[in-house]
């Protein structure tokens, strides 16, 4: 890393972190005082809240996966973990209907009103058709969201994709469905501990056309051991002949604690290398075969209907998570239930999960102080492609992001990250910035969730 008072900027590593939300989950500790979600909920905005449904289940655990997720659901436990649910469910649509709560300054903020909902996991459509339906009906009556009026994205796999699944989907309003393909060449797909067909995934992508949900995204991995620019090539094209709403492209991670943190792995330097390259030659294609860059990650055909907030960009508060994997997002206070990535501990979890009964109070979080809020904004308005104009933050918070975080942009700008031509309205990164934006955003993180972060004790 760089001395800010340095004249000599040397480049990081492209590949530090995926900053999908900020703090992370590893900076979480134990809420000692256990809110109530009622008093968190009291003063908050609810007119435009998002919604997340966690299914933290998959048919097999991929080996670059460190998603809160276990293989398998026996004994009935993917009821059981739908039976809590729905018991979450009902407690937080309580702290959110309540009326301010007696000894606190907090008014009532307006009434609640959901405009974006997701299932993620995991694999949500590891449930069945059935299950589907009881997920839907969760979040219309138990929480009060209108499914087929407001955005609603759903994750799938291949093999869970299932005519009857998808029909469950689309009639309940689903809007987006997201796939996680990773790679069209069969040996690549085994050497991510991801085995799946070719033919397989081709059914699965037919089946979803045949639902007519408007928008598909296809998710690609590129890094794999032993893909080659040709075969990621034969990758991208094999998904653009789908002609997907939107894509993403994911350089891979060999992290702690899954299969592939386990494995021997390539030289840092060789491997950072092959994967910035694949990365380029992914982003010209695309964008050559007509798609727009939303962000490092996300590719998108002009036109098509936004799903919410881009790439998780979520720079406003308002989230509620249910499920033992999900987050929820208060303008002073993230929180959610312990997180793991080992499957024994992951496990555990889960089936503390399904015998709760009071889901009335904040077990795990942190707090997001007046400057961890500035940092996530930046963070996560600079990471898109588009940029971050400089009055919505000055507005936001009073004060400029030059005045605020004057070493990191002036770093940023010295490594050649920034767009000159941007203006001064306008924050945007350069080509060379959204290529390095796994290296950008974990900048950006305060020394004190850096801390909280490398003492997490990996479980």
């Amino acid at each position: 890393m760089t001395d800010p008072t340095s004249t000599i900027t040397i480049a990081p590593r492209p590949y530090e972190s995926y900053v999908y939300a900020y703090p992370h989950k590893t900076a979480y500790r134990p809420l000692a005082d256990r809110p109530a979600l009622k008093a968190l909920w009291a003063g908050e905005r609810k007119d435009a809240l998002s919604l997340y449904l966690h299914i933290p289940f998959c048919e097999v655990r991929c080996g670059f996966c460190n998603l809160f997720t276990r293989i398998g659901a026996p004994d009935e436990l993917t009821t059981r973990y739908l039976n809590a649910l729905d018991r979450q469910a009902t407690a937080v649509a309580d702290a959110l209907h309540a009326h301010p709560v007696p000894g606190t300054t907090k008014a009532s903020a307006g009434p609640v009103r959901f405009a974006a909902a997701a299932f993620g996991g995991g694999t949500p459509t590891f449930l069945t058709a059935g299950e589907l339906e009881r997920l839907c009906d969760i979040a219309e009556k138990r929480m009060g969201a209108d499914l087929r009026a407001v955005p609603l994205s759903v994750e799938t796999s291949p093999s869970t994709a299932t005519a009857d699944r998808l029909s469950v989907l689309a009639d309940r309003g689903a809007t987006r469905l997201s796939i996680g393909v990773q790679s069209f060449v069969e040996e690549e797909a085994k050497a991510a501990v991801r085995p799946q067909r070719r033919s397989d995934v081709e059914a699965a992508l037919g089946r979803i056309r045949d639902a007519r949900i408007p928008v598909l995204n296809i998710d690609l991995i590129y890094g794999i051991d032993g893909q080659t620019p040709r075969s990621w090539r034969l990758s991208l094209d094999a998904a653009l002949a789908w002609r997907p709403e939107e894509l993403y492209l994911y350089p891979l991670y060999a992290r702690p604690l899954t299969p592939l943190g386990r494995r021997a792995h390539p030289s840092e330097a060789g491997w950072d290398a092959q994967r910035l390259e694949l990365y380029r030659q992914g982003r010209d294609h695309l964008l050559a075969q007509g798609y727009e860059q939303v962000s490092m990650r996300m590719f998108r055909l002009p036109g098509t209907p936004r799903e919410g907030a881009d790439d998780y960009a979520c720079q406003t508060d308002g989230m509620i998570g249910l499920g033992c994997g999900a987050r929820s997002y208060t303008s002073d206070l993230h929180y959610s239930f312990d997180y793991a990535v080992g499957m024994r501990e992951i496990r555990t979890i889960i089936d503390a999960y399904t015998v709760t009964e009071d889901f009335s109070r904040a077990e795990v979080g942190r707090a997001v102080d007046a400057d961890e809020a500035r940092r996530r904004h930046l963070l996560q308005s600079l990471l898109q492609a588009e940029g971050m104009a400089v009055a919505d933050y000055q507005e936001r918070f009073g004060s400029g992001p030059d005045d605020d975080f004057p070493a990191e942009l002036n770093r940023f700008a010295g490594l050649g990250w920034l767009d000159t031509d941007a203006g001064p309205d306008l924050l945007r990164l350069s080509p060379e910035g959204l290529a390095h934006s796994d290296a950008l955003g974990p900048a950006l993180f305060s020394p004190a969730v850096r801390a909280a972060m490398a003492s997490y004790e990996l479980k």
